[in-house]
């Protein structure tokens, strides 16, 4: 049953885009996750899925479990979060197999833990950890990236923003992350709170009058990944999404549930987290249209005496992450990554080779640039 692929979480709305895009690739692949049914389901809708070699597995959560299914596998998928409650499992079922590993986390908390548990064990095998492909994070970082290319720019101002509809799992992430971890911003190379009762923050959105609001979103990925840059000594990340009623929201979700937590135990707190999530998002969202469902990342980079700003934007988050780590999936099957160990896409892989595979097919428009020396 091996496959040199591995998806995991194939039934959810991530998992199943990633399947198109292997199927796009031509790369066999195993769907793995905890309904076989389900899974089933989701990867028979996928169009022209005939056409390639693909097997459905239904498999428990338990490192035991995980590590057989993963046999045979040089890379696995995961798209099973929230990641800091789920994710260990996994990655420790990836070591055992010798597989690499990547997932589509928003949890800045995982990220950091999965570094300093995993990190060194990958790089010893010579195998890449890659948590937190995804479009809210590896697009932003393709355009930090971008700025970077300008010397002498040590400050990383980030803004994400996006239209579409929140999945199941991205509900509960956010809500997991609220109750159970802190969020972070990068100063002068160390980490600093942010602060956890500053509500929204309003942002010049590039491209249009109306200014956006945005939030921590749980610190993000980029104060971690270039924590080890030695380019960079400070960074700031938010995102938000264009619909400000949407926005406006959050934070009354975030403290009902939070209110509803105090006192309780995490186990109960989990159940909170999962009530609520289903009452915002109980089923799939309407697959995405890129008319509708637009992304857009602005960087402004700074340092003494220079500044560089890059916007990108896209249309389809969802399918931009899946792409990103089926293209992640396809370098790895052939070559090995630029670095092993925890890093991010664009460490492993290239900035400008991610930028290509998004152009590639369509979901970003040629990065908007301006430097001033």
């Amino acid at each position: 049953m091996s496959k040199p692929v591995v998806v995991y979480g194939a039934s959810g709305y991530t998992g199943r885009l990633i399947c198109e895009y292997l199927r796009e690739y031509g790369v066999p692949f195993l769907a793995a996750g905890r309904d076989g049914k389900r899974v089933k389901e989701a990867v028979d809708a996928v169009p022209g899925i005939d056409t390639v070699d693909y097997e459905v597995l239904e498999v428990e959560h338990t490192e035991a479990a995980l590590t057989e299914a993963f046999t045979g596998a040089k890379v696995v998928l995961n798209t099973v979060g929230p990641f800091s409650r789920y994710g260990h499992e996994a990655v420790r079922a990836s070591l055992n197999v010798g597989a690499h590993y990547t997932d589509t986390n928003g949890e800045q908390d995982w990220m950091i833990d999965a570094d300093a548990r995993y990190g060194a064990e990958f790089a010893k095998q010579n195998l890449l950890l890659s948590p937190g492909i995804a479009q809210m994070y590896t697009v932003g970082e393709i355009a930090a990236q971008i700025c970077l290319e300008q010397p002498g720019l040590d400050t990383l101002d980030i803004g994400v923003f996006w239209k579409g509809y929140p999945t199941v799992a991205s509900t509960n992430t956010i809500l997991t992350n609220a109750a159970f971890a802190k969020a972070y911003y990068l100063e002068q190379n160390q980490y600093v709170e942010w602060p956890a009762d500053a509500g929204l923050y309003e942002l010049v959105v590039p491209g249009q009058h109306e200014l956006g609001l945005a939030l921590p979103w749980g610190g993000t990925a980029h104060p971690v990944w270039f924590k080890k840059d030695p380019r960079v000594a400070s960074v700031r990340a938010l995102g938000g999404v264009f619909n400000r009623p949407l926005m406006l929201g959050v934070p009354q979700i975030v403290t009902a549930a939070l209110q509803q937590m105090e006192g309780k135990s995490d186990e109960e707190k989990y159940r909170i987290v999962d009530e609520f999530s289903a009452q915002v998002r109980s089923e799939m969202p309407p697959r995405e249209n890129p008319r509708i469902n637009i992304s857009l990342d602005s960087v402004h980079a700074s340092g003494p005496l220079g500044r560089a700003h890059c916007v990108i934007h896209g249309n389809c988050n969802y399918k931009q992450t899946a792409l990103l780590n089926v293209h992640a999936a396809v370098h790895l099957l052939q070559d090995a990554p630029r670095r092993v160990g925890f890093a991010s896409g664009c460490q492993a892989f290239g900035h400008r080779e991610l930028l290509g595979a998004l152009r590639s097919f369509g979901l970003v428009l040629d990065p908007i640039v301006e430097v001033h020396r």
